[in-house]
């Protein structure tokens, strides 16, 4: 996974997490969900980075 892409999703859940803590402490249930969502969607990228990452060092090590 690339630093930038590392960086993204980070920021992008940190956000989500910004959201969801503002929304829950003003009473605001749409900013709280967008919130959770915006983690979800930061988690998912993580996951499909790392499965990329897997695949990539699987063929390197069949390529040696």
């Amino acid at each position: 996974m690339g630093l930038d892409d590392k960086i993204g999703n980070k920021t992008e859940d940190l956000k989500g997490q910004a959201k969801e803590h503002t929304g829950s402490a003003t009473g605001n249930e749409s900013l709280e969900a967008e919130g959770k969502g915006d983690q979800a969607s930061a988690s998912l990228k993580d996951g499909v980075e790392k499965v990329k990452d897997a695949a990539k060092d699987l063929k390197d090590g069949l390529t040696k």
